[in-house]
């Protein structure tokens, strides 16, 4: 391949970017960052952009899972169990609670803002 890319941001698109930001720095630890006229929030090392949605513009609502396209996207912690009952304390709603998958791999879903699917994983010997 004769480029290399890394990641630069996700886009993200809420009737309420103020409370989304919210939600990712008090739920999954993101920092809030301000600029004129828009509001991001840096995530464990990736920049979220949140745009309103503006004025009348039409926007179709979330799609029901399953669907084509970015179905969510994943974020690694350590301690997976302990976070989740973090989360849930926090009224997290949950669409998979946590669940070894394969050796070494236990994940979980919760649902975000606008109905963002995020997984939560963890990698580690000690899920067998």
């Amino acid at each position: 391949m004769p480029f290399a890319v890394t990641w630069d941001h996700v886009h993200l698109r809420s009737p309420d970017p103020e409370a989304t930001a919210a939600w990712l720095r008090d739920i999954l630890g993101g920092e809030i960052v301000r600029a004129p006229g828009r509001i991001d929030v840096n995530l464990g090392g990736a920049r979220i952009f949140i745009a309103p949605l503006e004025g009348d513009s039409a926007v179709n609502p979330p799609p029901q899972h399953p669907h084509q396209g970015l179905d969510h996207f994943g974020l690694t912690v350590k301690d997976i169990d302990a976070v989740a009952a973090e989360i849930k304390a926090k009224g997290v709603t949950f669409t998979r609670e946590p669940t070894t998958i394969r050796p070494g791999v236990r994940i979980c879903f919760i649902r975000g803002p606008e109905g963002i699917s995020v997984e939560l994983l963890e990698r580690d010997k000690k899920y067998t």
